[in-house]
């Protein structure tokens, strides 16, 4: 079993991980955590064990994204956090060429019709993810607004039944 550490949401985690996810990329290590405020948190280690959920994919002018939503409420509640889940997309070109250079923010939209304003995603190796509050039940989309180092603009949209 490898134990892998990470920054989420500005908090530290251990994470302890036997497989990956849906590809290593998805595994969060070599995240670039230059330019981030790490002050105050020595020796804050928590473990983020929770279900993956991962969405139906989508393609978009010949890109496909794939999302998965880890679930992080323990892990974020135990530090006072209120986010619940962190979404993570891995974009890839029609040869499979994987494609994580680039900017992606995320819109999430909840079951009463709510949008939130964008959430910059931060770029982890080979994809692009944030902490996310879904405490709410019912259907949340996700609209995910990006310029990868092709230069073209899409959105992508994911959706997850919260019950």
């Amino acid at each position: 079993m490898k134990i892998k550490q990470t920054l989420i949401g500005g908090m530290t985690f251990v994470v302890l991980a036997s497989a990956p996810l849906i590809s290593p990329s998805f595994a969060m290590q070599g995240m670039d955590h230059s330019g981030m405020d790490h002050s105050g948190m020595e020796g804050m280690e928590m473990e983020a064990r929770g279900a993956d959920i991962v969405l139906k994919g989508d393609v978009q002018d010949g890109v496909k994204a794939q999302a998965l939503l880890r679930d992080v409420s323990k892990a974020m509640a135990e530090f006072g956090g209120k986010e619940t889940h962190h979404f993570m997309v891995e974009f890839t070109s029609g040869d499979g060429k994987k494609l994580g250079e680039g900017v992606a923010a995320v819109k999430i939209i909840d079951a009463a019709g709510n949008t939130s304003t964008p959430l910059k995603m931060m770029g982890m190796d080979d994809g692009f993810g944030v902490d996310v509050n879904l405490a709410k039940k019912g259907t949340y989309v996700f609209e995910v607004g990006t310029k990868l180092n092709d230069g073209k603009k899409r959105v992508f949209r994911f959706e997850h039944n919260n019950h």
